[in-house]
C-alpha cells in the first residue's frame, strides 16, 4: 500500500467518529446560513433591471421557498 492509502484510512476513521446528529446539524445549519444570506441580499441583486414588474421576478422568493423546503426535509427525515 502507498502512503496515500494510510492517509485515506486515517481520514476515513476520523470522519466515522462524527455522530450523525452532528452531521445533520452542520448540514441543516449550512442551509439556514444560506437562507439568511439570500434574505439579506439587496433587491437590486435579485430583480431584473428596471425593477420587478411581476411577483415571480424576484429571485428571493423562489430561492427562499426551495431552501425552506430543504431545511424541513433534512431536519425531519
Amino acid at each position: 500500500m502507498s502512503p496515500l492509502h494510510y492517509i485515506g484510512q486515517t481520514v476515513r476513521e476520523a470522519l466515522q467518529t462524527i455522530p450523525m446528529w452532528g452531521v445533520r446539524l452542520l448540514f441543516v445549519g449550512t442551509l439556514v446560513a444560506l437562507l439568511i444570506w439570500v434574505l439579506r441580499l439587496p433587491e437590486s441583486e435579485t430583480t431584473p433591471e428596471g425593477g420587478a414588474k411581476r411577483w415571480d421576478e424576484n429571485l428571493k422568493l423562489g430561492a427562499s421557498l426551495a431552501l425552506i423546503l430543504q431545511i424541513i426535509v433534512y431536519s425531519f427525515l
